[in-house]
């Protein structure tokens, strides 16, 4: 009898930086001002790359520079994890998809995040007369929530609850055997074990301090250690971690992820 082949999908760090982005404006520190390349981090994003098109998880503010570095001309859904502006602010850029698609570009959301992108975008929701079809983005929600499996471009997801702070949810999503948990520094223990068996972690890591919000490497390092994936790499990742020099500290089959990372990973 013949196995079955291993569904298989691509995954592209777009951007693994924090909020500010590395280099930070205005600052002159050895990693800011580094020519390694791996220390230069745009602002968090990823893309997963199948058959069927490209998903986005989140629309960074340097998504169309993410997306022209590699070289992914089209984008057919985008899932968010939360509403904050290194998150969403990308995502006028998804204008001229529509014309592609013969479509508008579907969101998946909880609804705080529709609420948010509603009122920051609010010039692609109103019904008056643009001057040209390409004027506004052309968007259409889906809503899903912390409970529910959904599927996107034949693509299952699973939502993982977490907390970005003591008053402040944001979703992680387990895709196949590949987990991302960016933004958080509490993930519950019914959330864990959402993550169990997962091969390929990408997990939130700031910094070396701890940090009201975010994990600190130790921290997201306890993670692993707890589920134990085969891989895990460090994102949403500040100026304090110099890449070559963190990397050389870590536990085995931990590591910094960097912007341009590619991963494959199994689906279900």
């Amino acid at each position: 009898m013949t196995e079955m082949a291993t569904k298989t999908a691509e995954v592209i760090l777009l951007g693994t930086g924090t909020s500010v982005g590395v280099p930070a404006l205005g600052c002159d520190c050895d990693v800011c001002t580094s020519e390694n390349p791996k220390n230069n981090r745009t602002r968090c994003s990823i893309a997963i790359r199948t058959a069927e098109g490209t998903i986005l998880i989140d629309t960074a503010p340097d998504m169309r520079a993410q997306l022209l570095r590699e070289k992914i001309p089209l984008v057919h859904a985008v899932v968010y994890t939360h509403e904050h502006a290194d998150h969403l602010f990308g995502l006028d850029d998804l204008r001229l998809f529509p014309f592609r698609l013969g479509t508008p570009v579907p969101l998946f959301c909880e609804t705080n995040v529709e609420a948010r992108i509603r009122k920051s975008y609010d010039y692609a929701f109103t019904q008056r007369a643009e001057t040209h079809p390409g004027a506004t983005p052309q968007l259409e929600f889906e809503t899903i929530n912390e409970c529910d499996r959904f599927t996107v471009l034949n693509v299952e997801f699973l939502p993982v609850r977490m907390s970005h702070g003591p008053h402040f949810d944001v979703l992680g999503f387990r895709i196949g055997d590949f987990a991302y948990c960016t933004d958080t520094n509490l993930i519950p223990p019914a959330s864990l074990e959402r993550l169990a068996g997962v091969d390929t972690l990408v997990i939130d890591a700031l910094r070396r301090k701890p940090h009201p919000t975010h994990f600190s490497v130790d921290e997201a390092c306890e993670i692993a250690q707890q589920l134990k994936p085969r891989q895990t790499f460090l994102t949403h990742v500040c100026h304090d971690l110099e890449h070559e020099e963190t990397n050389a500290s870590l536990p085995e089959s931990i590591e910094l992820a960097y912007d341009g990372l590619r991963l494959t990973i199994n689906l279900p």
